[in-house]
C-alpha cells in the first residue's frame, strides 16, 4: 500500500462552500456521500467527465502537497504536530474569493495580493517537511516533466513540490483542463451555482488532512484542526 496525506485549507464541511463544491464535483471528501443529478444545467456525466481529477483530490487549496510519510514518523505524530500548529495561528480573513480560469482549469482564488496568507502557506510547507518521505525517481519525473522552471525545478527537489513560497497561488480546483468548447459554459454554470456561496468573505480558520489510502484512489477529509484552538 502506498499511501500519502496531504495537508489543505477546507472550509467547514456544513458551509455552503463546501457543500456546493462537493456536489458539483459529485463526491463529499468529508463522508462519502456521491451526488447525482445536473448542476446549474449540466448533465452529471459530462461534468464527472470534467471533474475527474478535481473529484479524486477533493475539494480543498493545496498547502502541503500530498506526501507518502517519511520512514520514521507516522500518521499519529502528523496529527500532533499539526494540533501544536493549529494553537499558534489564529484565523485570518482570505476576503471574497472569485472564479478564475488558471491555464484552463476552473478555480476560486483570493482577489489579489495576501501576504500574510503567503507567509502562512510558507509557515506550512516548512514546518511540515519533515514529514514527507523522499521523492522517488519516478515520481519526481513525473512531477518534473512538466514545463517547470529552473526556481521550480528547484523547489521540487527541496521540498517535494514546485509551487510553493514565491511560486505559490491560493486556488481551490473546480474542474480539470477545459478545452476550448466547454470552457465559456462551464464556467458560466460555475458562476450560477457558487454565486451564492462567494458573497461573504472566507475565514481561513482549520488545517484539514486528507488521506489517499493508495495510490490513485480518492483522496478523504480525515481531521480539521482549528487556528487558534487547542486540539
Amino acid at each position: 500500500m502506498t499511501e500519502r496525506f496531504a495537508i489543505y485549507y477546507a472550509p467547514s464541511a456544513t458551509s455552503n462552500l463546501w457543500e456546493r463544491a462537493a456536489t458539483w464535483l459529485g463526491r463529499d471528501a468529508a463522508d462519502g456521500d456521491m451526488f447525482d443529478g445536473p448542476v446549474a444545467g449540466v448533465d452529471r456525466d459530462r461534468l464527472l467527465n470534467l471533474t475527474q481529477s478535481a473529484n479524486r483530490y477533493g475539494f480543498h487549496a493545496t498547502l502541503k502537497a500530498p506526501m507518502a510519510l517519511f520512514e520514521d514518523t507516522s500518521e499519529a505524530r502528523l496529527r500532533d504536530a499539526l494540533s501544536e500548529f493549529a494553537a499558534k495561528h489564529e484565523p485570518f480573513s482570505l476576503g471574497k474569493l472569485r472564479l478564475a480560469s488558471l491555464h484552463g482549469f476552473l478555480a476560486l482564488i483570493v482577489d489579489g495580493a495576501h501576504e500574510h496568507l503567503q507567509d502562512f502557506a510558507a509557515h506550512v510547507v516548512e514546518d511540515f517537511d519533515p514529514f514527507r518521505a523522499p521523492m522517488t525517481v519516478k515520481d519526481r519525473a513525473a512531477r518534473a516533466n512538466k514545463g517547470l522552471s529552473e526556481r521550480q525545478i528547484e523547489l521540487l527537489d527541496a521540498y517535494g513540490y514546485p509551487y510553493v513560497f514565491e511560486e505559490f497561488q491560493f486556488h481551490m480546483t473546480l474542474t480539470d483542463r477545459l478545452a476550448d468548447e466547454d470552457a465559456a459554459e462551464i464556467a458560466q454554470a460555475a458562476t450560477i451555482w457558487f454565486g451564492p456561496a462567494l458573497e461573504d468573505e472566507v475565514l481561513l480558520d482549520r488545517l484539514s488532512l486528507f488521506h489517499e489510502p493508495d495510490a490513485g484512489k480518492p483522496f478523504r477529509r480525515v481531521a480539521d484542526f482549528k487556528l487558534g484552538q487547542a486540539q
